[in-house]
């Protein structure tokens, strides 16, 4: 390979038929002389163009298409040499860093020799052990195209929003499970909101069996085995509901603080109890009404109770997750819209409000196509105020139209799984780690479960692998009607 020319940080090199180069690939260009070396990574491979070679080619093929019967005869011996220029491709290649005294710097600026520089594959190890991607708490995302596992760091995660992205069925979910059981086993406490039903199993193998996460696998099924109790809820946690999940107008919001306040100073804060004040309220018939319609929702909603035998104390699954680690399934599965939102608001009042208590150290949320439940203004409550609170949050979604674009330029960390459709690439090439030209190029190519990784956990390096099988009922596959038909 040979250095052929520099664009600001583009690079394009001259690649031979006998030396392999794909898209994804990273190169390092050294200058001996210099003490220094460029890390380029390949976002595009074309043919070279080099003068005559279209004239060459029409020459092969001169009568409508169709080759020259006969014996070809070359007393200098060159048509091999003829053959090899014509095969020989240009890398277009984007520079990653400078090394310098085995120090990596973002600058581009240097310009290598053209004559002297030496060009060759780096591998994806030592480029993570240039950029300090040590592995200290590893989570094995899988195999890189040059047979070698790519490793994060799980401290990598800790304090992100990260996003995991990809058209349906490329394995989002599958990643996401990984890296949530692998959270689990560093003892970290996880909280999913599951769309789907897809996570309920993760403390089962494949074939059915307990598994060493099965004791740290919790899931909570609204209505059913998730239930809770008026006199358990903070106001301010209600009133969140109401107003955010229920769209309560501010006037009937203050009567309601006002009998959830007369109740519980009587002792009597039960469902019944709460009707029959609200029925009984004399006031403005619109906002008799509204709290009446709000009412009605939670009790129909099957999630609160009056019977504190029925409750679900989620203040103790938390701590016990805290202390041993262990992930907390939302299962919303067969929860409509509504009730959706209302555990929603549920949650994350509660996760705040132990976490501002100090009895929770830190969470981290994974939500399953988040737009379906978490309301416009939650994107940058979530991403700004309650990351600070130790809320760490992953969105996974198919739809990255419906992440909004300030999302995407403050993620940490995006895995990106394929996508063709142009205004999808757009809208991700909109994160602001990574160059628009590397997504578009890279992501569009990229096979069913292969992943590129951008962001802290692979030091800035975008880095393809295809992500590893696990041994986990993970219930995510697509039931298909003629999968057993030869």
């Amino acid at each position: 390979m040979k250095l052929y020319k520099k664009e600001g940080n583009v690079l394009h090199i001259l690649s031979f038929p006998n030396e392999n180069a794909e898209k994804g690939d990273y190169l390092l260009v050294e200058d001996q002389d210099a003490g220094k070396a460029l890390i380029a990574q390949v976002i595009d491979v074309q043919f070279a163009c080099i003068p005559g070679v279209l004239e060459e080619l029409l020459r092969t093929l001169p009568d409508g298409g169709e080759p020259i019967q006969g014996e070809d005869i070359d007393p200098l011996e060159i048509a091999p040499h003829i053959t090899y220029i014509q095969d020989a491709s240009l890398l277009i290649c984007k520079i990653r860093a400078t090394l310098e005294n085995g120090l990596l710097s973002p600058s581009s600026s240097w310009l290598p020799s053209r004559s002297q520089s030496t060009i060759k594959k780096l591998s994806i190890p030592m480029l993570m052990k240039l950029a300090n991607v040590n592995g200290k708490l590893p989570i094995t995302l899988g195999s890189t195209k040059d047979a070698s596992l790519l490793t994060i760091d799980a401290s990598a995660v800790d304090g992100t929003l990260n996003i995991i992205t990809g058209k349906k069925g490329c394995g989002k979910s599958h990643l996401s499970k990984l890296l949530m059981v692998s959270l689990v086993g560093y003892k970290a406490t996880v909280v999913v909101f599951d769309l789907n039903g897809e996570y309920t199993s993760l403390g089962l193998t494949a074939d059915g069996k307990r598994n060493i996460h099965y004791d740290k696998i919790h899931t909570l099924t609204p209505a059913q085995n998730f239930k809770v109790a008026l006199e358990q809820l903070h106001l301010n946690v209600v009133m969140g509901i109401l107003t955010h999940a229920l769209h309560l107008p501010g006037t009937s919001a203050r009567e309601f603080r006002r009998i959830w306040k007369h109740l519980k100073e009587k002792g009597c804060l039960t469902l019944h109890e709460l009707g029959e004040a609200i029925r009984n309220l004399n006031c403005n018939q619109h906002v008799r009404d509204a709290l009446l319609s709000r009412y009605h929702a939670l009790v129909n909603s099957g999630f609160f109770t009056d019977n504190p035998a029925e409750a679900t104390l989620l203040d103790e699954c938390l701590l016990k997750a805290n202390e041993q680690g262990g992930a907390i399934i939302i299962n919303l599965r067969n929860t409509s819209t509504i009730d959706r939102q209302i555990v929603v608001e549920y949650i994350l009042g509660k996760l705040v409000d132990a976490l501002q208590s100090w009895r929770l150290k830190a969470v981290f949320l994974f939500a399953e196509e988040a737009h379906l439940y978490l309301r416009e203004t939650y994107w940058d409550d979530i991403v700004t105020r309650m990351r600070h609170f130790g809320i760490f949050t992953t969105f996974i979604t198919n739809q990255p139209d419906t992440i909004r674009e300030n999302i995407y330029r403050q993620a940490d960390n995006i895995f990106l799984f394929n996508f063709t459709n142009e205004h999808d690439l757009d809208v991700v090439s909109r994160a602001s780690r990574i160059d628009a030209e590397t997504i578009r190029s890279i992501a569009r190519d990229l096979p069913p479960h292969h992943c590129l990784a951008l962001g802290k956990v692979v030091g800035d390096f975008p880095i393809v692998a295809r992500i590893r099988p696990l041994d986990l009922k993970t219930m995510g596959e697509t039931r298909l009607f003629f999968k057993n038909i030869n």
